[in-house]
């Protein structure tokens, strides 16, 4: 509050920056112009002070991260996206995996020793794993672990799904809730207007189908996540639409709960000529949606994209939720030239590093019930001394 109150006494601020800031401090909502307005003008120590107080008024320092693991049926794809290091297309199915639900039931035990509460699945699309099969693999989840939540498919794997099974989006999601799915993932969104999704991911859902998927899993009482893909051949006002259309459902549905920024990475995809934005606009764009998305409560920075040390800057700009993968169990960012070839992180070392930055490290469940508190948490080896006294002889 008074760095935000010492910013709005300065005389020299630009007076439109000024009118967002004391809308900020009000708890007011900011416009579709006022949102292209600080793309186009502000700078990051700015966007940071206005980030951090929305941040810190939902959730004061605590931090959030899960415990979980990636289950990835497939990386062949009936799609073609563009900026896509993972997919390989059917013609190239040599290059690729697809699993069978034995095969995908035997990564679920590997964690049966393991204090997992979240299995997250994704992957390409092919006609062969459909409703049949994501019913069959559900359900025997469910058996074998009933407490183990799943959060599972896109709106882009769903929609190819329901089509070939020629069910409502209502009746689909209904159907898969019924066999065992809890929540989605928030992939697949890219960016909602048809000028930039034409010429990024032509063939996959439109905004309009993905949006719709997500609003009937909310009105079934399922909870979802959302993201943007930012970074590429987008203008600034395409980021705001995006966000403004989710921020009209979740007025309507209420049933989103993190929006998750992904940046787009340019190694091995049809989009490599593409430069990638800089960890400031990483930063800028972080501020800038926690800003905007009054009506979501968590902005997540995926750590495994973006780096364990750019993870931990965003939180100072906005975000709340690091996310948290025990192993390396996913290849997405890895394909794509992430900083984290290998993104595995201990519960340990996700504490430290949101302790680094004097934030209270939370574990959450899917649902961001809290599960351990580690703010005052002792790892075992932190009480080994880490020097020894020498004898002192009289």
């Amino acid at each position: 509050m008074q760095t935000l109150d010492i910013l709005l006494s300065n005389s020299g601020l630009d007076p439109n920056l000024k009118a967002i800031a004391q809308k900020v401090k009000n708890n007011e909502r900011i416009t579709f112009d006022e949102g292209v307005y600080l793309y186009e003008k502000a700078e990051l120590s700015y966007l940071g002070i206005l980030a951090n107080y929305i941040r810190e008024q939902k959730h004061g320092d605590r931090t959030y991260f899960n415990r979980n693991f990636h289950i990835e049926p497939t990386n062949i794809c009936v799609y073609d996206c563009k900026f896509c290091s993972y997919s390989r297309m059917i013609k190239q199915r040599e290059e690729g995996w697809e699993m069978d639900v034995e095969g995908m039931i035997d990564i679920l035990k590997k964690y049966d020793n393991e204090p997992v509460t979240e299995v997250h699945i994704t992957g390409g699309v092919v006609p062969k794993q459909n409703l049949e099969f994501y019913s069959e693999f559900f359900k025997r989840a469910k058996a074998h672990r009933p407490e183990l939540h799943i959060k599972a498919l896109t709106p882009v794997e769903y929609y190819y799904i329901f089509k070939k099974a020629k069910l409502s989006h209502y009746d689909g999601m209904k159907h898969l809730k019924e066999a065992g799915l809890d929540s989605m993932p928030g992939g697949g969104a890219e960016i909602f207007h048809p000028e930039i999704r034409q010429q990024i991911a032509a063939d996959k859902c439109t905004a309009e189908q993905w949006l719709d998927i997500h609003e009937q899993a909310h009105k079934l009482g399922m909870r979802s996540n959302a993201t943007m893909l930012y970074g590429h051949i987008e203008q600034f006002w395409h980021r705001v639409d995006h966000m403004e259309q989710l921020r009209q459902l979740q007025d309507k549905t209420g049933g989103f709960q993190a929006f998750i920024p992904l940046k787009f990475r340019n190694q091995n995809n049809q989009m490599s000529h593409v430069p990638e934005v800089s960890v400031i606009e990483d930063l800028r764009n972080y501020a800038i949606a926690r800003i905007y998305l009054d009506n979501f409560d968590h902005i997540k920075a995926y750590w495994a994209m973006i780096s364990r040390e750019t993870a931990q800057l965003s939180l100072n700009f906005g975000v709340d939720d690091i996310d948290g993968t025990l192993d390396d169990t996913t290849k997405i960012y890895s394909m794509a030239g992430a900083e984290e070839q290998t993104p595995a992180m201990s519960t340990k070392e996700l504490v430290d590093l949101i302790k680094h930055v004097n934030r209270k490290p939370i574990e959450r469940d899917t649902l961001y019930n809290v599960v351990t508190d580690y703010t005052d948490v002792v790892f075992e080896e932190d009480n080994k001394p880490s020097y020894y006294k020498l004898p002192v002889v009289n």
